[in-house]
């Protein structure tokens, strides 16, 4: 640490930030084995063992939220990843002038909250005068009602998670083609390569460590929910909640309707502990195929 004194005083505030809100909150992790007593505060109330995941597990719709959380989640970042490799790449083959424009496009739904996006969506998709519904009259094929029937749902949240996404990580990934040494694609086009051959043999394959950290960060929140695209954009409708409804939601509904601190804490771990074995599993696979490409 002296051999590396400024060093470590210029990370100080980043260490000490980590600190604060990631590894010092842990230890409200024990409300998930307490019987919470406001009166009595965390220490002095009564312990309750594993009751409080039994709520959640025991539940009817247990298995529901928990498989629209896996499924709709990997769909975010199987089809995530895979546009954003693609936008990012389209990027950096297009002029630098157009690469502002296109820039800002992409990135600009990133900003916008999810309540907007929601109310956004719901002009397009209102059952009595969205213009999803009119473009349908036009074409003579009868209106949906879009907010009483689940089944159109996955495809709906995907799209909104990607037109809103997909432009950030796009950026990432343009950022590392930029990188890469030029001279690679100079030696490619004298040996003749077309640029749909660079790109396949080229800038594609160095963009694949990135494209694996991505995958194993994203792994890692797999069973934490975007809220605000699973709460504002199907705006919370009971009959949707076949495929809508989430682990993260779930909890909110039942905190606002019971006002269990220890439900909360215990579908808290839970999110938290399947996130870290995933992570580690995908790491050990990822390690296999490509050691240099692990986190760890």
């Amino acid at each position: 640490m002296r051999k590396n004194k400024s060093l470590f005083l210029i990370s100080l505030p980043a260490l000490l930030f980590v600190f604060a809100f990631s590894y010092l909150p842990m230890f409200g992790t024990v409300l998930a084995f307490k019987d919470f007593n406001y009166a009595k505060g965390i220490w002095g109330s009564d312990w309750a063992g594993l009751d409080n995941f039994k709520f959640f597990f025991t539940s009817q719709d247990a298995l529901r939220v928990t498989r629209n959380t896996l499924l709709l989640n990997a769909l975010f970042i199987v089809i995530g990843l895979a546009a954003s490799v693609v936008c990012g790449i389209l990027l950096a083959e297009l002029g630098r002038k157009a690469v502002r424009v296109f820039q800002t496009v992409l990135f600009f739904p990133y900003f916008l909250s999810w309540v907007v996006v929601g109310y956004l969506t719901y002009i397009l998709l209102n059952p009595t005068y969205g213009a999803v519904n009119k473009l349908l009259e036009g074409l003579k094929i009868a209106p949906v009602d879009w907010y009483s029937d689940p089944k159109y749902w996955p495809v709906i949240l995907v799209i909104t998670y990607l037109w809103k996404n997909v432009g950030y990580t796009a950026i990432i990934f343009y950022t590392g083609l930029m990188s890469i040494d030029p001279s690679y694609y100079e030696a490619a086009s004298i040996d003749g390569a077309s640029r749909y051959q660079q790109i396949l043999r080229i800038s594609y394959p160095l963009i694949v460590p990135l494209v694996l950290l991505l995958f194993m960060l994203n792994v890692g929140k797999i069973f934490f929910s975007d809220f605000g695209l699973f709460y504002f954009v199907p705006r919370n409708a009971g009959a949707l909640y076949a495929t809508t409804d989430v682990i993260d939601t779930y909890v909110y509904r039942s905190l606002r309707v019971v006002g269990d601190i220890g439900m909360a804490s215990a579908a808290g771990l839970y999110q938290s502990f399947v996130g870290l074995v995933l992570v580690l599993i995908t790491n050990r696979i990822v390690k296999k195929i490509d050691s240099e490409s692990a986190l760890f």
